[in-house]
């Protein structure tokens, strides 16, 4: 036996004939008490060489680790020509005469990102049509063992290891079947069909083709990063599904392109306009911003301060928060209905190159799930196959439903309790800091003490805190979210999906965008005034107030800490961790000779891809999504940031699935799924947070209402401006419970300062509405309410226009389609003609002397105005 497998490469995907190609293999072990399970092999392997398939087992004296068994599992013709009928798994039947317009001008342009011809269109363009095996000599079959690429092999063998049976005639438990059931019961320790080769070395076998050497060399290496993807290379190596992630990674990493371009401008044009900023002059200045003293920012520990200390956060606080985010907060609005819809097109596209057009999901993912079928005791008629189905009665469903609602809301109220403790972090920490930098400690600090103040110090410490929360929840959950889903039990594959998909997004919604929320929406925004100040629950924590910059700067940082923690964490998460597990897994593999070190035991030391595996990749994009678009207007540097992300991130994702998985076994899939009504929903409300924030938590509006109608001199320019939005309040009427502690307020504090200034619009002391909201406030709100109606209105407009504009299916692909539908009857036609002429002819009597009878040939509009 060695003998054998040191003749045996170490790449070999073949049976030890040299001719049977591996499709499929199992591993298992065997185990002290492990009759029952030996059994069940035994059954299932002898179905599955009833079914057809050829199967070869090598013993565990040939393992590197001595107790694992491997079946490998090889799909001859018939099988395969079977399946492929019953799947209508499309094969070709004729070359594409359509002419390629597709040379763009000035094509030279694009040279530098391209990849060689072979690896970007690895076979030639067909017309195809569902294979039919009493048709077999209508298709195009030069070798009937490439004619099914290797990930059609692997799907079919998959659909009947899915659904072959292990138990004895006799006994009748039909329930007992299927390679998944198997695995969950320990029958089998894993089943995964073979990688080609190595992937750092092509495939001694110069007759096979060594595609995941290629994928690894022109596709998951770093210094990849500026190609385009072998989406049809990928396409053919892992099926439908992965390639349709990764083509929609890429079109949405070269869409995020055009929106950071937009968005450093914007920055730019920010830091460009530093000295045109009069306010953050006029706060910087010893004359206006010396000489105003503000009232204290919490009670007991918080003294008197004078503007001038928040001015470097209000220069900060420009860079973003200008004219330029307005037009940019626009602009993405814009732009996501642009991704959105082109996007279609490039689907539709793909749909017609991978001959999906015409492929019913749901008559692949309507199949039940074997855990259905075990713990669905219940039988009803099946009116549609007319045969007994398990079924789950409706107090059941109605009952698990209920828990797991339960669940998911237990869990977001827990998120919201963390965020509110957050939440009273800061405003308990920021009286500390307060009292520590009254004496200005952080100046010490060469470079970074000047901008160190209370409010920069508990913003970035709290984001800190609650990005920690938001990983150690997310970790907890995703083991809860798979429970409860498991729970309910759902009857197929997609709805499993679409369950767990609403219940993690919803959580993942609630867990990554509710701090960003508070300060987008809440801080500031109920303070009160000096003598009524507004509280946390009625606690001693006085709420928050915002800089006199405005909080825009606060929620950037919250976003930036946020959105580039969960960034770097997944990235680091996705590639360090399966590569340890695998260094641990095959370190005593590392010991032996590579020619004993077979092809089989080589995958089962890999990681294997999860059903999910690609659900939390689209997951984490998503979440992304949502931050580059919900909270755009405040950072406009977040498209760049995701831009940077995702190159990355494609070239992780491609190393990572290339290099440290197991093969996956291909599935098909026509689109991104559940995942492209969610992004819908997160366009829509996109438009609404960002016109918000621009309205109620940037100064832009207020500062426009006081040029236009309050500059005094009727100047268009914000002299004034910051004096125009303090209020004065009476020190000697703050109450004694508000008043800083003796030692509190700065050493330049003395009794002939009377008055304080807060950020608010109400009239002064002795006027007949003192403390009162005064008409500018009034005059504030309305320009803001008009101004999120006239831009909701204006994007939702042009959103709808642009949605309007664009077909969802490009001409050409609606033509191609049209052709391959007329030529697939016109086929047909003749060739049903041509078989009758055989047959005739062959019948004609000897005696006839009469000329043969020819077929009429029927007028091709006859058959044809069907698909036309």
């Amino acid at each position: 036996m060695e003998i054998d497998k040191q003749q045996h490469s170490k790449d070999s995907v073949f049976f030890r004939d040299g001719e049977r190609m591996i499709d499929f293999v199992l591993s298992y072990v065997e185990d002290k008490d492990g009759e029952r399970k030996q059994e069940r092999r035994r059954l299932y392997e002898a179905n599955l060489v009833n079914v057809g398939l050829e199967l070869e087992t090598e013993d565990k004296s040939e393992s590197e680790d001595g107790k694992t068994f491997f079946v490998k599992i090889h799909a001859p013709w018939e099988v395969l020509a079977t399946y492929a009928d019953v799947l209508k798994v499309k094969v070709p039947f004729k070359a594409n005469d359509i002419p390629d317009n597709s040379d763009m001008p000035m094509n030279w342009l694009s040279t530098p990102f391209r990849l060689p011809e072979h690896i970007m269109h690895p076979e030639p363009d067909y017309f195809t049509a569902p294979f039919d095996k009493s048709k077999s000599d209508f298709f195009l079959i030069d070798d009937k063992e490439t004619f099914f690429s290797p990930s059609t092999r692997n799907r079919i063998v998959y659909y009947i290891l899915s659904r072959c049976s292990y138990y004895r005639d006799e006994c009748g438990d039909r329930d007992k079947k299927g390679i998944k059931r198997l695995l969950n019961n320990g029958t089998y320790t894993a089943a995964f069909p073979l990688h080609d080769s190595r992937y750092w070395t092509r495939s001694r076998d110069a007759n096979r083709e060594s595609d995941r050497y290629n994928l690894h060399k022109h596709w998951a290496r770093f210094f990849c990063f500026f190609k385009e993807q072998p989406l049809n290379l990928i396409r053919k190596y892992y099926g439908e599904k992965i390639g349709i992630y990764f083509a929609w990674l890429g079109f949405y990493t070269e869409m995020l392109l055009f929106a950071a371009i937009v968005g450093t401008i914007c920055f730019i044009y920010g830091f460009l306009t530093y000295d045109d900023n009069e306010w953050s002059k006029e706060i910087c200045s010893e004359e206006v911003g010396g000489n105003i003293v503000m009232c204290p920012l919490c009670d007991k520990k918080c003294g008197y301060w004078k503007l001038n200390t928040t001015c470097n956060s209000s220069w900060q606080s420009h860079l973003f928060d200008n004219v330029g985010t307005v037009f940019f907060a626009i602009f993405m609005g814009i732009w996501v209905t642009l991704f959105l819809e082109f996007w279609k097109r490039r689907q539709a596209r793909l749909e017609y190159e991978w001959d999906l057009v015409d492929f019913e999901e749901e008559q692949q993912q309507l199949q039940l799930r074997p855990e259905y079928e075990t713990k669905c005791t219940n039988r009803k008629l099946n009116r549609i196959t007319q045969e007994m189905e398990p079924y789950l009665p409706i107090t059941s469903q109605c009952a698990r439903t209920c828990l797991s609602g339960a669940t998911v809301l237990l869990w977001i109220s827990l998120i919201i309790a963390c965020i509110i403790g957050v939440i009273a972090y800061r405003l308990a920490v920021y009286a500390a800091f307060a009292s520590i930098m009254k004496d200005s400690a952080t100046t010490n600090l060469q470079v970074v003490g000047p901008y160190i103040t209370p409010q920069l110090a508990t913003s970035v410490t709290a984001s800190c805190i609650n990005f920690v929360i938001i990983m150690i929840l997310n970790l907890m959950y995703e083991k809860v979210a798979v429970w409860i889903t498991d729970m309910e039990i759902p009857k197929t594959h997609l709805e499993y999906e679409n369950k767990l998909t609403v219940k993690m997004f919803l959580f993942q919604f609630v867990n990554y965008y509710s701090s960003c929320f508070y300060v987008a929406f809440f801080k500031g925004k109920f303070v009160g005034y000096p003598g009524k100040y507004e509280y946390m629950f009625g606690s001693k924590l006085r709420n928050e107030e915002c800089d006199p910059g405005g909080c825009l700067i606060e929620l950037t940082t919250q976003l930036v800490i946020v959105m580039t923690g969960k960034q770097v964490w997944g990235n680091i998460q996705e590639a360090l961790v399966p590569w340890l597990m695998n260094w641990w897994g095959s370190r005593k593999a590392r010991n032996h000779p590579e020619s004993l070190y077979s092809r089989w035991e080589q995958d089962h030391d890999l990681q294997g891809f999860g059903q999910l595996g690609l659900f939390d990749e689209y997951l984490e994009m998503v979440i992304q999504f949502g931050f580059i678009t919900l909270f755009v207007a405040s950072f406009p540097l977040a498209p760049l940031l995701a831009l940077i992300n995702n190159i990355i991130e494609v070239r992780v994702d491609a190393w990572k699935l290339t290099t440290q998985f197991r093969r996956p076994v291909a599935a098909k899939a026509h689109s991104i799924g559940a995942w492209q009504e969610i992004l819908n929903g997160m366009a829509v409300l996109s438009v609404v947070t960002n016109a918000f924030i621009v309205a109620f938590t940037s100064d832009m509006i207020p500062r426009l209402v006081y040029m236009y109608a309050y500059q005094p001199e009727g100047e268009m320019n914000m002299k004034g401006y910051i004096n125009n939005s303090l209020s004065v309040f009476n020190i000697s009427a703050i109450p004694l419970e508000n008043k800083p502690d003796d030692g509190e307020s700065p050493s330049w504090f003395n009794s002939s300062i009377t008055t304080c200034r807060y950020r608010d619009y109400r009239y002064p002391s002795g006027h007949e509405k003192e403390y009162h909201h005064t008409m500018q406030f009034w005059h504030i709100l309305a320009a803001k309410l008009a101004f999120i109606i006239i831009v909701e209105h204006v994007v939702f407009v042009v959103k709808f226009f642009v949605a309007w504009m664009i077909p969802d299916v490009p001409s050409d692909v609606r033509a191609r389609v049209k052709r391959e539908r007329y030529l697939v009857q016109e086929y047909l036609h003749n060739y049903e003609v041509e078989k009758l002429k055989i047959q005739l002819s062959q019948n004609t009597h000897d005696d006839c002397t009469c000329t043969p009878m020819i077929y009429p040939s029927i007028p091709k509009h006859e058959v044809l105005s069907e698909c036309l």
